[in-house]
């Protein structure tokens, strides 16, 4: 009798819970999900921006060039005419010049600005890596409550098989006068709270596919069934031996260290603002007037610019500027290591989380299979008129709350390993 439940309850649980299923893979759901992801778009956009900024700070090692033009006409003479020197008076002007300037040195700040744009082009290729990730991270979480609520309509669906057959056999033995019609009420009332059940779990998948579709940018289909199913016959393993604390692929570790190095050149900058700059250069210009009341001539010319900056660097605002910023720089400091502890202790968190999970499930693997035998047993006792219906009943709703919790423990851990690869693992490694 053992052996026919235990293969009635596989063979329920083993049929397709929908007609027609679409079905879903996982690996799919995350190609859905990188390709719609308007955070994702945002991301390359931002990347785009940081490579102009890029381009712009390189521009400055070029020289700037710059064109003047002027033109003055006057309701009267500017210069009267003086014969035989200026035939005529002199009421227009114009002036067109051309100025080119190259920076020899500007205290470093340059170099600096070229640095920093390259630093932010970095981070903003890490923020969309880690944008990445976050899209893949809460696409499998979505997938795995899908599946879930997969396994637990087959748990309601193996029960609902349970109950059925135990009410027939209720109407069987009424029918025959052995047993009372309250028995069958109790049956039909207990199936009753199971269909109600059922209708939440539909509800219930059905909004969260909803919200699948909408995430991943996939078509709501009613019909949509993931691929995955909770493999309770094994136990999950671990990763690793211990948590792993090395954080060189945490990208909250890499923005953290990125945000040291920008307060760097951000100091630096402020000191090249107090040393001196030299610049040379060349302009060209032409004057004259458009009506040739005297001669144009074009002058070409070349000079060479130095500024010292004296108070600002010794008592003015610059002095303050560096000094401000240095301290951004212990801030800085400060925050990394207290945010590298933070990355540390959250991994390991979720390690052992991980673990205590673990130990969820080998005790919910134990409960099922007892729940099981004492439904197994209070049939028994019920077919031989050796315990009242009740016990049945009891015995049922103890197996399906032993298989529920089973359920979720698997899709727990599930969840909490994905977020466990997110802390732990590149967008390469993690999308694997």
């Amino acid at each position: 009798m053992k052996r026919l439940i235990l293969a009635l309850i596989i063979t329920v649980i083993s049929l397709p819970v929908f007609a027609q299923q679409h079905i879903v893979s996982l690996k799919q759901s995350k190609e859905a999900a990188l390709s719609y992801s308007k955070a994702l778009k945002n991301g390359q956009l931002r990347t785009e921006s940081a490579k102009a900024g890029v381009s712009a700070a390189k521009a400055d090692y070029l020289p700037s060039v710059s064109a003047t033009g002027l033109g003055l006409l006057g309701f009267k003479d500017f210069i009267s005419a003086m014969p035989p020197l200026l035939e005529k008076g002199i009421n227009n002007f114009y002036l067109i010049g051309v100025t080119g300037t190259q920076p020899i040195y500007a205290g470093g700040k340059i170099q600096t600005s070229n640095k920093l744009a390259g630093l932010q082009l970095d981070v903003a290729r890490i923020r969309m890596q880690q944008s990445t990730d976050s899209v893949l991270l809460l696409t499998e979480q979505k997938y795995w409550n899908l599946v879930s609520l997969q396994e637990q309509q087959k748990t309601v669906a193996a029960n609902e098989v349970l109950l059925n057959g135990l009410l027939k056999m209720q109407k069987d033995m009424l029918a025959s006068g052995l047993i009372a019609r309250n028995d069958l009420l109790k049956v039909k009332v207990q199936l009753s709270q199971l269909m109600v059940q059922k209708s939440k779990l539909q509800n219930g998948r059905r909004v969260a596919l909803l919200d699948f579709s909408m995430y991943t940018g996939m078509p709501f289909d009613s019909l949509m069934t993931m691929q995955d199913t909770l493999d309770k016959e094994h136990m999950p393993v671990l990763p690793g031996l211990a948590p792993d604390t090395l954080l060189a692929k945490n990208y909250d570790y890499q923005l953290l260290k990125k945000r040291v190095d920008a307060q760097l050149l951000q100091t630096r900058l402020s000191k090249g603002d107090n040393l001196p700059s030299l610049s040379v250069g060349a302009s060209a210009a032409q004057t004259g007037s458009f009506n040739n009341a005297f001669g144009s001539s074009f002058v070409p010319s070349g000079f060479v610019t130095l500024s010292i900056p004296i108070s600002n660097g010794l008592w003015g605002r610059g002095k303050q500027k560096v000094k401000q910023e240095k301290l951004n720089e212990a801030i800085a400091a400060n925050d990394f290591r207290d945010g590298q502890d933070q990355i540390k202790l959250g991994i390991t968190r979720y390690w052992y989380e991980l673990k205590d999970q673990l130990t969820q499930i080998s005790y919910a693997q134990e409960n099922l299979k007892l729940a099981v035998e004492n439904l197994k047993v209070n049939k028994d006792n019920y077919k031989a008129g050796l315990s009242p219906v009740t016990d049945v009943l009891d015995a049922q709703a103890s197996y399906e709350q032993a298989a529920q919790v089973l359920t979720t423990a698997y899709a727990d851990y599930n969840n909490q390993l994905a977020v466990y690869h997110y802390l732990t693992a590149t967008g390469e490694n993690y999308q694997r």
